[in-house]
């Protein structure tokens, strides 16, 4: 693979199950490293809750997974910590900044960031983006683009076309 596509590795995957979306975040989380930033985009029920739950298995974590909308962030160990982020609740990206919910911390574990669209301008330039477009049944198929940004979340990415 050649420096450019590597640095910007990008695909597209239909799901038809919930259980298909957590495993693509299950690979993640075997392949993830220190540092790694998962940002989830989609609209309510898209999934994004189901996928984080992956990263968490792949990472070896034993700990309920849940959406922590109200609490902002849950922390959970595994192989590498996971900062489970939820920015639904907030109105700005400061928001996040004031929060505390980005610190030197997750340098050493794995953040995955629900609702990143939110945090706009405040989230790493090197990152694996990731939308989840629910089908226009209402039932549990979902389109899964991804793009990562950078090489090292171009390797985590590289996982998801293995």
């Amino acid at each position: 693979m050649d420096r450019a596509a590597q640095d910007d590795l990008s695909g597209t995957v239909a799901t038809g199950a919930p259980e298909q979306t957590r495993a693509i975040g299950r690979a993640l989380g075997t392949v993830a490293e220190p540092g790694s930033m998962i940002c989830l985009v989609g609209p309510l029920g898209a999934g994004k809750t189901e996928l984080a739950k992956g990263v968490a298995e792949g990472l070896g974590i034993r700990t309920i997974v849940n959406s922590p909308t109200f609490v902002l962030m849950n922390e959970h160990a595994g192989r590498l910590r996971l900062f489970h982020i939820d920015a639904y609740r907030l109105d700005d990206p400061d928001e996040a900044r004031a929060a505390g919910l980005f610190d030197e911390r997750q340098a050493d574990g794995v953040s995955v960031v629900e609702w990143a669209d939110r945090l706009d301008g405040w989230l790493p330039d090197d990152r694996l983006e990731i939308t989840l477009v629910p089908g226009l049944d209402g039932g549990d198929d979902r389109t899964i683009r991804w793009r990562a940004r950078g090489p090292s979340h171009a390797r985590l990415a590289a996982a998801l076309v293995a």
